[in-house]
């Protein structure tokens, strides 16, 4: 038997909410260092529309402070990023991060 976790329900659920939404998405996209080639951060969900990338945090409760953080990273990391969001499983929420 297998057991999904909490955190990988709550992003089927959010994919399969915003996937008409969006040219492609994908889940768990792993990001490298280019010069150490050690994993720097994991994007939850990468969209993309209209040659614009969109990130998606998933977090199964409201902690957002956290979210906000890692996206901040992410931004950094890929600033070719059109916008930014969280998603909050507990609650089935979505809130754009600036």
């Amino acid at each position: 038997m297998i057991t999904t976790l909490k955190h990988d329900k709550y992003l089927e659920d959010l994919c399969e909410s915003i996937k008409d939404d969006y040219d492609g998405l994908w889940k768990n996209v792993t990001l490298f260092s280019p010069k150490t080639k050690r994993k720097v951060a994991e994007i939850d969900v990468l969209a993309v529309r209209d040659n614009k990338y969109y990130v998606y945090e998933v977090k199964c409760s409201y902690r957002i402070s956290k979210a906000r953080r890692q996206l901040k990273k992410i931004k950094r990391l890929l600033p070719n990023v059109s916008e930014l969001f969280f998603f909050c499983g507990e609650g089935n929420l979505i809130e754009k991060v600036v």
